[in-house]
């Protein structure tokens, strides 16, 4: 009797492993992970998106469209003794050597050069701090509040981290950047290397920019305590995506499924267009009507399930006095899908009917 309760326990416990391992979670491949629509940065999937997590060379991200948006990229930068010999990744740069900036943007987002990130950082501000301090309010500006950036490199910190919610944020609004896109799309390219008077040939380090269908960038990243970190833009049929996957081993195959998964289930839909007359508003005391427009037309990723409950609500005042402005807000044109409120435009006042 002894032994069949044994072998019963035995052939349980053998189930109950095997269907944890045949009915593994994608959740498993990646400490966190997210994908975002670029234009509205929606959600479109992801797995804790605000756990603190360290990025490695993904940090390099804020670090070139904090130098984009803040010093002329033809600018001739030349090379500081304490951008030479940095740890890791590198295109060994040497001290006065002459390069532009956009040269060096190269080397940092193909290379992953770390001589690159420094060189970067002290040709915009006088020392690494106060560049690292330029990243944070860079990245506060685009709603990235939970990272806390002390290098331009990426290389280990304690106090040198970010979500991957706030990193798809940041690449989300990087990719928007013509130079920036241009940089990270970029699969190899030639740059000087003055000290030798010869060139560095510098290949993109990213396999998904030449095996992912649509893809456009951006970085990859690994240390030791961060693991395999990796970036993905992509675009298709009208639609942009944004993958962040930290701390995965199989980082190149998990970003292509969730990717692939993103655009199987969403396509954009316009909803409403812009610079029509949508809606009307009386005037007070007059026998008139004031139009009702908005800016931007309305255009959101959706799964056709969600298409098919959309629910688009006029949100606005019942009527305005004279003198009133072209483009005055005075209300919203709200989308919901199943009485869930999903996105809202401001609506302004245009023409008289």
């Amino acid at each position: 009797m002894q032994k069949t309760v044994k072998i019963i326990v035995f052939f349980i416990s053998f189930i109950i492993i095997s269907l944890l391992f045949s009915s593994k979670s994608v959740y498993a491949d990646a400490s966190s992970y997210i994908v975002i629509e670029t234009s509205t940065n929606r959600i479109l999937d992801g797995n804790n998106i605000d756990k603190k997590s360290y990025m490695a060379s993904t940090t390099k991200i804020l670090t070139a469209i904090t130098a984009i948006e803040n010093k002329n990229v033809e600018d001739t930068v030349i090379i500081p003794k304490k951008a030479c010999g940095i740890e890791g990744s590198s295109i060994y740069l040497e001290e006065n050597e002459k390069l532009s900036l956009k040269q060096l943007l190269y080397g940092l987002m193909l290379r992953s050069g770390n001589d690159s990130a420094v060189a970067i950082a002290l040709s915009v501000s006088n020392t690494i701090n106060d560049f690292a301090n330029l990243m944070n309010i860079t990245a506060k500006k685009i709603g990235a509040y939970n990272s806390n950036f002390v290098n331009p490199h990426g290389l280990h910190d304690d106090n040198h981290y970010t979500t991957a919610k706030d990193l798809a944020l940041i690449s989300s609004y990087a990719i928007k950047n013509p130079i920036f896109k241009e940089i990270v799309s970029t699969k190899s390219i030639k740059i000087p290397w003055t000290t030798r008077n010869t060139t560095r040939l510098l290949i993109n380090k990213n396999k998904l920019l030449s095996k992912l269908d649509g893809a456009t960038g951006i970085k990859t990243g690994f240390t030791k305590k961060a693991g395999r970190c990796l970036v993905t833009s992509c675009y298709r049929n009208g639609m942009e995506v944004v993958s962040v996957v930290l701390n995965c081993p199989d980082m190149w195959d998990f970003s292509e499924k969730i990717i692939n998964t993103s655009f199987n289930n969403y396509s954009m839909y316009k909803l409403v267009e812009a610079d029509n007359v949508i809606d009307f508003i009386n005037v007070n005391g007059e026998n008139e009507k004031c139009g009702l427009y908005i800016k931007n037309d309305i255009v959101l990723p959706l799964t056709k399930e969600e298409f098919d409950n959309v629910k688009i609500v006029y949100n606005h005042i019942e009527s305005i006095s004279k003198p009133f402005e072209k483009d005055k807000n005075v209300g919203s044109v709200d989308i919901y899908i199943k009485n869930k409120l999903l996105f809202s435009e401001k609506m302004f006042t245009i023409i008289k009917k």
